[in-house]
């Protein structure tokens, strides 16, 4: 009788929560790949080298700054200002660059630009208690008219010799693979490591499970919040300048509307808004069905003012089915 009561129970238990993450990730890359083999037997030009390359180029912007999204999503907070930070480093990294700013210069201070605001949505949030929504949408107005004046509508250029290395971080490529891409992956890669194989990364789990209980245990949940905001800021910087590298060209208006399109990454690729749930792969499967969906709309002839329409379904879609998903697993 006690080898019965023994035997049994541990091994059991272990087996589920091991493969809790598993199957929402097997279903989205699922998702992925029916999405781009209908795409390759329908449409001969998806299959092109050009359109592909375009596509990890393109996904690449949203991507990097979806790993930042993927941070405050986790500690069940929310970031309205990256599409507007994207921009505004954009525009200072150009500014300074017109003006006789070194390359590395000028983007280290557009990316300290970028930290600025990325710390004053922290503080806000843990210091004055405020909503993430309230800070981050304040943010998100000042950034895009800080962009706006500075540049007084118009585009800032570069053109020349001296600005070929820095031209080249975007619009370079390695053996065929776009610098976009590879900046994504690395930072991509990073963040996996932070999440998944440090201490800090599972506090940011702990503190968007149960913020109350992480403050119970000693956690520092302010400092970390007030962390996460300015990783999500300086990404969505890096974002911009790898963008304006690659268009050679900026707006006030660049990366409008952006953070749409990463938050929509983020919660296709599985994050729970309300907080603690979320993986870096996720994310990145996210970011990578938004682009070949709007890829294959576009190929199909698709108005491109449809786009948002499908976009919004597959969200539903997605948070539906993991929905279900738990409900299935809890009974």
């Amino acid at each position: 009788m006690s080898s019965e009561a023994v035997a049994p129970p541990q091994p059991e238990k272990a087996v589920p929560h091991r493969t809790f993450r598993l199957p929402r990730e097997i279903g989205i890359l699922g998702a992925l790949g029916l999405m781009l083999l209908i795409l390759a037997v329908f449409i001969p030009q998806f299959r092109d080298l050009q359109n592909i390359t375009n596509i990890t180029r393109n996904f690449s912007f949203v991507g990097i700054v979806a790993m930042g999204m993927t941070l405050v999503i986790l500690t069940g907070g929310i970031d309205l200002s990256v599409g507007s930070v994207w921009g505004m480093t954009a525009v200072v990294v150009a500014f300074l660059l017109t003006h006789g700013w070194s390359i590395p210069a000028a983007i280290f201070v557009s990316l300290l630009a970028a930290a600025g605001i990325g710390l004053i949505n922290g503080l806000c949030i843990t210091r004055l208690k405020m909503s993430p929504f309230v800070p981050t949408l304040a943010t998100l107005s000042i950034a895009r008219s800080f962009a706006l004046i500075v540049t007084h509508g118009r585009p800032i250029s570069i053109f020349g010799d001296e600005y070929q290395p820095f031209l080249w971080l975007g619009g370079g490529d390695i053996f065929g693979i776009p610098n976009p891409f590879i900046i994504f992956c690395l930072i991509a890669f990073f963040f996996w490591i932070l999440l998944s194989r440090t201490v800090w990364g599972r506090y940011v789990y702990a503190v968007g499970g149960n913020e109350r209980t992480a403050r119970l245990t000693g956690l520092r949940v302010d400092r970390l919040k007030i962390i996460v905001y300015i990783l999500s800021a300086i990404v969505a910087g890096i974002a911009g300048i790898v963008q304006y590298s690659y268009l050679s060209s900026v707006t006030a208006d660049l990366g409008t509307g952006e953070e749409l399109a990463v938050i929509a990454a983020t919660v296709i690729g599985g994050a729970n808004l309300a907080g603690g749930e979320g993986t870096v792969l996720g994310t990145v499967i996210g970011a990578i069905i938004l682009e070949v969906l709007r890829n294959g709309l576009l190929l199909f002839g698709i108005d491109p003012y449809w786009q948002g329409v499908f976009v919004g379904a597959v969200i539903i879609l997605a948070v539906s089915i993991d929905y279900f998903r738990k409900l299935i697993r809890s009974e």
